[in-house]
């Protein structure tokens, strides 16, 4: 079965460290750029970050800019989202998407698809 496996995610006081995993499964990743999303209660989707394939560029949204960073080991077929200094505006489930057209998948974009989508893992920043 083609999927995306999420894994991470948990509650964590302001000011701390989460970081989220995205595993492929039965495909390879390193054919697909890929983007991370959020989407808080009453709140539409946001896109945070993505990375391209081969390059490894990479683009994230104005609100986690320095503080998140996604990076991708192909070897294991696996993309991360690091997150640092984390508030409580950044409670959300968070999501992966995977996508051979990394235009959509990056924040700033007026319309976000994929291929394949994760299940969600809930991050949670409270005191």
């Amino acid at each position: 079965q083609l999927q995306l496996v999420q894994s991470g995610g948990g509650l964590v006081q302001p000011g701390g460290s989460l970081r989220l995993s995205c595993a492929a499964s039965g495909f390879s990743l390193d054919l697909y750029a890929i983007g991370w999303f959020r989407q808080a209660p009453g709140k539409e989707r946001e896109a945070v970050s993505c990375v391209s394939s081969s390059l490894g560029v990479t683009n994230y949204a104005d609100s986690v800019k320095g503080r998140f960073t996604i990076s991708r080991d192909n070897a294991k077929n696996t993309v991360y989202l690091q997150m640092n200094s984390l508030k409580p505006e950044d409670t959300a489930v968070y999501y992966c998407a995977a996508s051979p057209l990394l235009s959509r998948l990056c924040p700033g974009q007026d319309a976000h698809d994929a291929d394949f989508w994760g299940p969600g893992a809930q991050v949670t920043v409270s005191s």
